[in-house]
């Protein structure tokens, strides 16, 4: 009876909590928080996979490079805006847009990605080019150069096709870096409170030169993302002990991006 009793008031009171948050956003952070999500105040980040993400944000759903089917989504809110960064089918996936609930949805993507969309998505597409904005519930979505620089990734990522982020929302900036090395338009960003940056060979960049470029534009907080290449993942820690040698101030923050199959 000594163990049977607490035991039994401690489900009482978790189901209790549970009964009054549920369907919030709160539930799914605590249940999740330790291999999927983070909350922070209104901002909530769902990896779904590789460079794939969920966030809520306030009251707007946006979706990053959703690719990998339409299931993946389901326990997901239907987006507000989705972000699409490049060609690839790690970035985009027709099928799985079709698959998706789309109907009040604007979609952001360079002009590369928007040629290979159906004709129903036209309506939704916004076309930006590197260096241009756009506006879309209150969120400004800044599009920045990603590219290769080592000579024999070149062709892997050419200037201008593709597309990194920042999201301008109520004060704070959000910075999605999609595929790119540490490129001087990276080095020059100010006031990111929140970075997501890419580190894999031999698509983009090492471990090395992803810390080097986040101590140079200094973000609140980093989150290494797009770390698996061919053959071998990249070295988070690593990435987590340069980053904090060469600036003890810039919080690095690991999610699992990777939870079922190896990408």
């Amino acid at each position: 009876m000594k163990i049977i009793l607490p035991l039994a008031i401690s489900c009482l009171l978790f189901t209790a909590c549970k009964e009054e948050k549920k369907g919030s956003v709160t539930e799914k952070a605590v249940a999740t928080e330790v291999t999927e999500t983070r909350t922070e105040s209104s901002f909530e980040i769902n990896p779904v996979s590789h460079a794939s993400a969920v966030i809520y944000w306030n009251d707007n759903t946006i979706y990053i490079d959703p690719v990998g089917g339409a299931e993946a989504y389901k326990v997901y809110k239907p987006a507000d805006l989705i972000l699409i960064t490049d060609i690839h089918g790690d970035h985009l996936d027709v099928a799985t847009l079709e698959g998706l609930d789309t109907s009040k949805a604007k979609i952001i993507a360079p002009a590369a990605v928007a040629e290979k969309l159906p004709e129903e998505f036209t309506s939704q597409v916004d076309v930006l080019a590197n260096g241009e904005s756009k506006e879309h519930y209150g969120i400004t979505v800044e599009a920045i150069p990603m590219y290769n620089l080592r000579e024999e990734a070149k062709d892997f990522h050419v200037k201008g096709r593709g597309n990194g982020y920042v999201l301008n929302y109520q004060g704070e900036r959000v910075y999605f870096s999609g595929d790119t090395e540490d490129i001087s338009e990276m080095r020059s960003l100010k006031n990111i409170d929140k970075a997501f940056v890419c580190m894999n060979l031999p698509y983009t960049m090492t471990v090395e030169k992803a810390a080097d470029a986040v101590v140079d534009f200094k973000p609140a907080k980093v989150y290494p993302y797009h770390y698996r290449g061919r053959p071998d993942v990249s070295d988070v820690s690593r990435f987590k002990e340069l980053v904090n040698k060469g600036d003890s101030g810039i919080e690095v923050i690991q999610l699992d991006w990777y939870p079922a199959e190896p990408y």
